[in-house]
């Protein structure tokens, strides 16, 4: 019998589909594997390219991961039954993008994953570890078994990406800017070297065996960690929490009276980026060495699919 697979994603650019088609040729090639693929798709969809008064506006909710309205997935998808299920998933605001986060806190997810094996795949700018974390654990409590993941990046410098990105987002053009920058997002060879993940996946999802496919990917060059993200990541999701809430409490989205505030978290964001980013770094250099051994430890878990127990 064919093994079926369930790819659920949400994109806006088209590059997430870009990714996933691309890791997923060595099962699409093979004709005892079927694949289903589903974009995640809200009642009022996120605009592309953004103006920037919705861009900011978007903010609370992604970080405070506040579901919207979805379309139903369709009857279709719910009648079979997948031997896995794989996610594709952008970070907005250091969270899983509203869309995503919406499916996985709906009844639709709970029946698709539960129980079954789950690969994450992100593509994002370049923090992505602490959003991760939120989905696994939005995965532990569906009772998923998350059994891989994959993290695609845009590898230009930081600020660089922050640049490429913007224009991106807000011109809605994959190009380079002013003809001076790099083109934003995952590189075109990137994506295509993708391709590679697909094979461990497939060899895996034949035998029926999970255990060892995270450290195959692993291995292949699937998740990279930089501890001095790790850190600036943690740090900026305890700054953004208090941004959000309070911004929230403000009104719900459109809601005039959060307009002055997201003016200010847009100076704030600004003065992190270019001025507390780059303090941050330095300090991280300086004083990161004699936790050297505690670094590598959180790196090889951040690499691995493990969800760390409530205390």
């Amino acid at each position: 019998m064919k093994k079926k697979v369930l790819v659920v994603y949400y994109t806006q650019t088209g590059q997430q589909k870009e990714i996933l088609d691309n890791i997923l040729k060595p099962l699409a090639a093979d004709t005892d594997v079927a694949l289903t693929f589903h974009r995640i798709q809200p009642v009022q969809d996120y605009p592309f390219p953004w103006d920037s008064h919705r861009f900011f506006d978007a903010f609370p909710e992604s970080f405070l991961q506040i579901p919207c309205a979805l379309h139903p997935v369709g009857r279709q998808i719910h009648e079979q039954d997948y031997d896995l299920v794989i996610l594709g998933y952008q970070v907005w605001y250091l969270s899983p993008s509203i869309p995503f986060n919406s499916f996985l806190k709906s009844e639709e997810a709970k029946m698709l994953l539960r129980g079954r094996p789950v690969i994450t795949v992100i593509n994002c700018r370049n923090m992505w570890v602490m959003a991760q974390e939120k989905v696994k654990k939005a995965l532990h409590a569906i009772g998923a078994h998350h059994v891989g993941n994959i993290v695609l990046v845009d590898r230009h410098l930081n600020h660089i990406s922050v640049i490429t990105i913007v224009h991106w987002m807000m011109k809605g053009k994959k190009d380079s800017y002013l003809g001076l920058f790099p083109k934003p997002g995952v590189s075109d060879q990137d994506i295509k070297a993708s391709r590679r993940f697909g094979e461990p996946v497939l060899a895996h999802l034949k035998s029926n065996s999970y255990t060892t496919l995270q450290q195959t990917l692993v291995e292949n060059g699937a998740v990279r960690v930089k501890p001095i993200l790790v850190f600036t990541d943690k740090r900026a999701n305890s700054m953004f929490a208090k941004w959000a809430k309070l911004i929230r409490s403000k009104g719900l989205p459109g809601r005039t009276a959060r307009k002055p505030w997201l003016k200010a978290f847009n100076y704030y964001l600004i003065f992190a980026i270019w001025v507390l980013a780059p303090i941050v770094s330095l300090l991280f250099l300086i004083l990161h060495l004699p936790f050297r051994s505690i670094l590598k430890k959180e790196a090889r878990y951040f690499q691995s699919v493990n969800i760390k127990e409530p205390r």
